[in-house]
């Protein structure tokens, strides 16, 4: 169970600090099954209480996994091991297609939007006390956020989604409770929920998003809280229809006290119409929007839309931190929106030759993909490793699945962001050759 690994410790709090250096040392694997509770506690000499409330500490840190009669192990990625540090060697002379950015060919110059951000601090330096959003900023995120039909809110300004979504979640839930999500799904999202306490409840979904029975189930068995991608889903490409749209909203409205949450993953660089989920029941509801994928991902700025109450305590939270996001970033992004600086339509058009080309030479092979919308292709694959092994030898790197993966199949996620064709109809011809007749699957979930 533990090898030589001696746990120690009078208080809980000892107790779940010495497991934590064994797991940061390396001496407690990932997988590894702890002792039951009271055998530990007759070993220690201790309560059983005081275990299992190690235990607890353990699990709400998100560095064990409890599965009723089948006891706690160490979870299989520890929070401090993020998925997207599980990164093969890129070998000399290979193609890196597994890192998910955009094309630096399709990002705007930012060097007007940085100016005339820097005119703006001349004229109005920012000063402690002053406002925490741009005027500029807010006007036009509200409008763009009311051009696709969403419920008026307050808006937040944060450092990208994934901190908008920490908060959200922080702020709202607690230890233990469960998030529904996608499967596949974000890599960061999945490795954000136990590192703060919570379990991922994994909804399947097909090229149109979530699958609605699939929801409902993960909904009635007691989700507090649900986070869909409504464009460019990562892995997948996954777009939200207009018809998935309005089956989910069905869902949603018998749950009232749900907490939803929609992250526009794919805004400002794809052309498909974005369908709300948001006013459909759930009353405390946030939808954010960054501008990492359409200008750059060292642009750490996010827009969120949501109820009052949601939004208060996201802003509060952040009062009680940053603060602010530097409004020199704020202002950059206000005027690269002002000025149309990276156009959606040409943008998106350009990454949906990529993608087309590469789905259709995989077709013509025998080989089905997704990618509806965004960055990324989804290949599913009988077994990753040997595929990626394969791809590897003949000069391709791509994700490997698992990085995204709760319970779905495997899978491959390959960035076409740079891809041109002809190296697509390579890749194809490699991705035949190692999946030989017959290899292939076609199921995404």
């Amino acid at each position: 169970m533990l090898g030589d690994y001696r746990i120690t410790g009078r208080r809980a709090s000892e107790i779940a600090a010495d497991v934590e250096q064994g797991v940061s040392s390396g001496r407690l694997a990932p997988g590894t099954a702890l002792p039951p509770l009271r055998d530990l506690a007759t070993e220690l000499g201790v309560n059983p209480n005081t275990v299992a409330a190690a235990y607890r500490l353990l699990r709400d840190r998100g560095v064990i996994e409890t599965a009723g009669r089948k006891g706690s192990r160490i979870r299989p990625r520890p929070p401090h091991t993020p998925r997207d540090q599980l990164r093969l060697p890129v070998p000399p002379n290979a193609r890196d297609l597994s890192n998910g950015n955009p094309d630096p060919a399709l990002l705007p110059d930012l060097t007007p939007a940085l100016a005339a951000a820097a005119e703006a601090a001349r004229r109005a330096p920012v000063r402690y006390g002053g406002s925490a959003a741009d005027p500029g900023l807010l006007a036009l995120a509200g409008a763009g956020f009311a051009a696709d039909g969403l419920p008026a809110g307050p808006i937040a300004v944060a450092s990208g989604s994934l901190d908008t979504i920490e908060r959200i979640l922080a702020t709202r839930l607690r230890p233990g409770d469960a998030v529904a999500v996608e499967d596949p799904g974000w890599g960061s999202l999945l490795d954000l929920l136990p590192a703060l306490g919570l379990r991922a409840a994994p909804v399947r979904l097909d090229d149109a998003g979530p699958l609605p029975g699939a929801l409902a189930e993960a909904l009635t068995g007691g989700a507090r809280a649900v986070v869909v991608t409504s464009r460019a889903q990562n892995p997948t490409g996954a777009v939200l229809t207009a018809g998935r749209a309005e089956e989910l909203r069905a869902v949603l409205a018998g749950h009232p006290d749900v907490l939803l949450i929609e992250d526009d993953h794919g805004h400002g660089i794809v052309d498909q119409p974005y369908h709300p989920l948001a006013g459909a029941g759930p009353t405390h509801w946030a939808v954010v929007r960054s501008a990492a994928k359409a200008y750059g991902p060292d642009l750490r700025l996010s827009v969120a839309v949501g109820d009052e109450d949601t939004i208060g305590r996201v802003l509060g939270r952040q009062r009680l931190g940053a603060g602010w996001v530097s409004h020199l970033l704020q202002c950059t992004v206000a005027e690269l929106w002002r000025t149309d600086a990276a156009p959606a339509g040409r943008v998106a058009a350009a990454y949906r030759a990529r993608r087309d080309a590469l789905i259709g030479d995989l077709a013509a092979r025998g080989i089905a993909a997704h990618g509806a919308s965004g960055l990324n292709v989804w290949v599913p694959v009988p077994d990753e490793t040997t595929v990626l092994a394969s791809l590897v030898q003949r000069g391709w790197v791509v994700a490997p699945g698992a990085r995204y993966r709760l319970q779905s199949p495997p899978g491959l996620r390959i960035t076409v962001a740079e891809l041109d064709p002809a190296e697509a109809r390579r890749l194809a011809d490699d991705m035949a050759g190692v999946l030989g007749t017959g290899g292939a699957v076609s199921r995404l979930s």
